[in-house]
C-alpha cells in the first residue's frame, strides 16, 4: 500500500525521457506532403482558478474540467465525436477519475464505462491503448509529448496491434501538479 487505495503496481514509476514536436503552419504541411500532417483542433492550457479552499491541495479535477470545456469548444465537437484518448494515469485511479472530467461519461458512471468494456480497445472510446503510463513510466516532461504521439500514430493509421480502428479524432491530456491542465484535440488530415 502507498496511499490508499493506490497500491505500488498502481502508481507510475518516475523515469528520465525527453520527447518533442514538430510544428508548422498549414501551408508548410501542404508543401512538405500531408502525407502525415495531423491537425491541432484545439490546444488548452489551464491552472487552478482561485477559490477559498486548502491551496496545498491540488484540484486536478477543476482545471481539467476547464481544460475539456474550452477545448471541446474550440474544436467544435463533443466527448461523443472522439475516436481515442491519452489521458494522464499517473495513478490507475486517476484514469477513472478523469473519464468524467473529460466528459466521456456523467458523474459516477466510470465505474460502469470499465465494467461495459467502453474504454477498452474496440470500445465506445478506447483510452490509453498505449498503456499509459503505468506501461512506460512517468517521464515528467516528456509525458504530454508522448501522449500527442501517441494519439497522432492513430491518426495516421501507423499502430500496428494497438490500432483503433478509422480513427479520426483524439484528445490528450496530462497534469502538472501545482495544477495546470493541458488538453489537445488532434485531427486527421483527409
Amino acid at each position: 500500500m502507498i496511499a490508499y487505495p493506490n497500491t505500488k503496481l498502481m502508481c507510475s514509476v518516475n523515469v528520465d525521457g525527453a520527447a518533442a514536436a514538430v510544428l508548422c503552419s498549414e501551408r508548410k504541411a501542404r508543401e512538405l506532403g500531408r502525407g502525415r500532417a495531423v491537425r491541432v483542433a484545439a490546444s488548452v492550457l489551464t491552472s487552478d482558478p482561485f477559490t477559498p479552499r486548502d491551496l496545498v491541495m491540488p484540484d486536478v479535477n477543476t482545471c481539467t474540467r476547464l481544460a475539456a470545456d474550452q477545448a471541446y469548444e474550440l474544436a467544435g465537437v463533443g466527448p461523443e465525436d472522439l475516436d481515442l484518448v491519452e489521458l494522464h494515469d499517473c495513478f490507475a485511479t486517476a484514469e477513472i477519475l478523469h473519464y468524467e472530467n473529460l466528459k466521456l461519461c456523467g458523474e459516477g458512471e466510470a465505474g460502469k464505462m470499465i465494467d461495459q468494456g467502453e474504454t477498452a480497445h474496440g470500445g465506445r472510446i478506447p483510452v490509453n491503448v498505449s498503456g499509459g503510463l503505468l506501461s512506460k513510466g512517468h517521464p515528467l516532461g516528456a509525458t504530454g509529448i508522448a501522449n500527442i504521439y501517441e494519439v497522432a500514430t492513430h491518426l495516421r493509421g501507423e499502430a500496428g496491434e494497438r490500432q483503433v480502428a478509422n480513427a479520426k479524432l483524439g484528445m490528450t491530456h496530462v497534469i502538472g501538479l501545482g495544477s495546470a491542465c493541458g488538453i489537445h484535440i488532434l485531427e486527421k488530415v483527409s
